[in-house]
Order: structure tokens, then C-alpha cells, then sequence
């Protein structure tokens, strides 16, 4: 008998912590976004919009995981991508009240990334991402909703 009480007690305990813990992952960065917009800033100062589809997911755990890719075929390779493809993942360290992160790459499609520890600025409205590198001449911008 005290052990079913003590199991009800516990599963009392989770539920009611359970919407709490809820909202708070809502206003954070940490969860599964699903990449609704690309863009960047081309040489005559226009916005143009780049038809890549993507997640990106970072973990309760400390861990961020970025999939991309372009539908062209014919996709030239970038800093970030190969054959159109965009695939990488490592530890991540998020800084909410500057609005940063930083990941270092542990794994990537492009190797040349591997090691490297890349800062990008984020705005978490709702359930919309928006996320920018802290690096302005990079001129781009992706934007998520959250699954």
C-alpha cells in the first residue's frame, strides 16, 4: 500500500509539472524547428529566397542538429553545403539572454566544418525561429516553425 502511494504521489507530482515544464521549452530555443524560409541579402542589397527545406534540433541535452537541402540538382557546393545538402551536429551552447548560440561542429557533410564553432544570433517568437549568423557578411537568414 505505501508503495502505490508513494507511485501516486510521484505520478501527481509529474502531471502537474508537466504543463509547466512545457511552457517553458515553448519560449525557449530547445525543441524541433521546421525551416519554412532562406534568404540572404544578394550584391545589390535585395532579399532573395533561397527554396531549401530543413530542421534543426536542439536537445534538452545540449546537443544541436542541422539538415538542409536545396531541390536544385544542379545546387553549387557552399561554405556549408555539398551536392545542394546541408547535414551537421555537435554540442551546443545557448546564451538566452545575449540571443546566441554557439555549436562546434562534431560531424558534418563538409568536412572543412568539422571543429569549427559557429555563432549564430536567434529570435524565438512563439513558434516562429528566426535565426542569423553573427557574422554580417554571411547576408543570409532562416526562418522555422516549431513542430
Amino acid at each position: 500500500m505505501k508503495t502505490e502511494l508513494q507511485f501516486a504521489m510521484f505520478a501527481l507530482a509529474l502531471a502537474v509539472s508537466g504543463p509547466a515544464l512545457a511552457q517553458d521549452n515553448k519560449a525557449s530555443i530547445v525543441g524541433a524547428w521546421r525551416m519554412t524560409s532562406l534568404q540572404f541579402t544578394n550584391s545589390e542589397g535585395s532579399l532573395a529566397e533561397v527554396p531549401y527545406s530543413g530542421q534543426v534540433i536542439f536537445s534538452q541535452s545540449g546537443s544541436l542538429s542541422v539538415q538542409a537541402m536545396d531541390p536544385d540538382p544542379a545546387a553549387k557546393p557552399t561554405t556549408y553545403t555539398a551536392n545542394g545538402y546541408e547535414a551537421y551536429y555537435g554540442p551546443v551552447e545557448i546564451d538566452e539572454a545575449k540571443n546566441t548560440f554557439t555549436i562546434t561542429v562534431e560531424s558534418s557533410l563538409v568536412r572543412d566544418l568539422i571543429g569549427q564553432k559557429l555563432v549564430r544570433k536567434f529570435q524565438v517568437t512563439e513558434d516562429q525561429l528566426v535565426i542569423l549568423p553573427a557574422d554580417p557578411s554571411e547576408r543570409w537568414r532562416v526562418t522555422y516553425e516549431r513542430f
